[in-house]
């Protein structure tokens, strides 16, 4: 990966940055939603939640970002990188697969592993603009991860303090013109999200 962000080819940086943010970075998160869904490591899940927001949020921008370039070069060199996106994911997901599999093949839990990566391989192909990958009967994840994932799924705010792992996310903005900047942040002393 760290290839593709040296390079001189900026879409092809946000294509690799869009995997490793929409991808990638979620497999290690299997294990804990899963025993979120059971009652078990509720903080933790609580603070993974609050990076999934982060991370959702990045993988969305720069495959915003991604797309609005893709607008300004030539067919051909949308179908190379579009072919070049492809292979690139398929080259991570057999990695992540394998990976898996040595991670959780005598557990029971690895074919429910199996298809979170599909998943969320998907979404990251979708965050690019493209189309789903893998169908839907091998990105079935299980509900009870699914909902454990929810960003609304906090399990610890303390309502009467005001504490907790709840923050404020940011709003979307209308781009115009070359600048991309995309979202206004909520949060005090920031005003909106300078571009990649």
């Amino acid at each position: 990966m760290l290839g593709y962000y040296q390079a001189d080819e900026p879409l092809k940086k946000k294509i690799a940055s869009v995997f490793l943010e929409s991808f990638l970075f979620y497999s290690g998160f299997w294990l804990p939603m899963y025993f979120s869904s059971r009652g078990k490591l509720t903080n933790t899940a609580d603070l993974i939640r609050l990076i999934i927001r982060d991370e959702a949020v990045h993988g969305y921008y720069i495959g915003y970002k991604y797309q609005k370039g893709l607008e300004i070069v030539s067919p051909g060199k949308r179908e190379e990188l579009k072919n070049f996106a492809l292979d690139l994911l398929m080259d991570l997901y057999d990695n992540e697969l394998a990976y898996s599999r040595e991670l959780y093949g005598e557990s029971g839990w690895f074919d429910d592993v199996s298809a979170f990566l599909c998943y969320n391989a998907n979404k990251a192909l979708m965050n690019l603009g493209y189309e789903a990958l893998f169908p839907a009967e091998m990105a079935a994840v299980n509900p009870a991860i699914l909902a454990a994932l929810s960003p609304n799924a906090d399990e610890n705010h303390d309502f009467f303090s005001g504490s907790g792992s709840s923050y404020v996310i940011g709003k979307m903005e209308e781009t115009a013109g070359r600048r991309l900047g995309l979202l206004t942040v909520l949060s005090p002393g920031i005003s909106q999200a300078d571009s990649w």
